[in-house]
């Protein structure tokens, strides 16, 4: 069971071209970081294709999708891609599944009549294929009749949901190993969260936040960027919530929403700082209940540096 305590990761952003991959991955594995997430986003490079990648050329970082759109596989097939992974590289796959964008969904004519059905459903068919059993649904979304994989991995890699909002959450806590959280997430989200989660065994939580090493008002704009209609749950919980969601409807461009962020504000939506800072920062998501916290580049910094950047971080709150 995918139970991390005080794991701390890296992700590669989607920008970054597929050819760099490899040697990333072997970088972010040569760093000490524990775990390395790839995104799968429309219509970048395709998740099944870049972790598997990543997988073949290192030898012990974990190694998470974060994550699949379940509408746009069928899940039997989903379920063959991620158990032929997980019998190659055992006890290092951490496979995710979410709605996907609505917009991108419509682009390719997958947008479901449930989300929350289509969602449910492929975790739970998914887990059972995994675990060697032979599966018949007729739901909403999902449809099998008497589907069996002939080669179920030995040790089913945990299957999580990356949602946010409370009835998401609620289905991740019913149907999944554990959840990740967008960016931001503040330990104030990472709480409520967990309550919305409810899960009745063990549940692992993956937080991702921006990383700005040295100076917060490297993220000034990405936060901004990040700060969309569907992050308005993430931000509640936060002392000064009912300023920034004031700032967020007023605010008629990015820049200008950007402009408007405290110093202070951005503390709280990034982990950026002085090495301690970001350490602390770390340590307070972990305390709140997040397993595993991921860092993520800012878009303009180069890849390699992140990387660095973020084995520095987890090197010191080891320490």
């Amino acid at each position: 069971m995918y139970t991390p305590t005080s794991s701390v990761g890296v992700r590669i952003n989607r920008e970054q071209p597929p050819a760099k991959l490899r040697d990333l991955a072997r970088q972010a594995e040569d760093a000490g970081l524990d775990e390395l997430w790839l995104v799968e986003d429309c219509f970048w490079a395709a998740g099944i294709a870049t972790v598997a990648t990543a997988l073949a050329v290192t030898s012990t970082i974990k190694v998470g999708i974060g994550v699949l759109p379940a509408v746009a596989r069928n899940p039997a097939i989903a379920a063959m891609e991620i158990a032929a992974l997980a019998e190659l590289h055992p006890d290092r796959l951490i496979a995710g599944f979410g709605h996907g964008v609505a917009s991108w969904m419509r682009q390719i004519g997958a947008y479901p009549a449930s989300p929350l059905a289509a969602l449910e459903e492929t975790l739970v068919a998914v887990r059972r294929l995994l675990a060697g059993e032979r599966v018949s649904m007729d739901g909403r979304h999902v449809h099998l009749d008497e589907v069996e994989l002939v080669f179920p991995p030995a040790s089913p890699p945990p299957l999580l949901a990356g949602v946010r909002r409370p009835k998401s959450l609620a289905v991740a806590g019913a149907a999944a190993d554990g959840t990740i959280l967008a960016e931001p997430a503040a330990p104030e989200y990472v709480r409520t969260a967990l309550e919305g989660i409810a899960a009745t065994g063990p549940h692992a939580l993956v937080t991702y936040n921006w990383l700005a090493l040295g100076d917060r008002e490297r993220a000034r704009m990405t936060v901004a960027e990040s700060l969309t209609p569907g992050s308005r749950v993430q931000v509640e919980g936060l002392p000064f919530a009912s300023e920034l969601l004031a700032l967020m409807d007023s605010a008629s461009t990015v820049d200008e929403l950007a402009a408007g962020l405290r110093p202070e504000w951005i503390d709280r939506l990034a982990i950026c700082g002085d090495l301690a800072t970001c350490a602390a920062a770390v340590r307070a998501l972990h305390e709140a209940g997040s397993g595993s916290v991921v860092l993520l580049p800012l878009p303009e910094e180069s890849p390699e540096k992140a990387i660095e950047d973020a084995a520095r971080v987890a090197a010191a709150v080891r320490g």
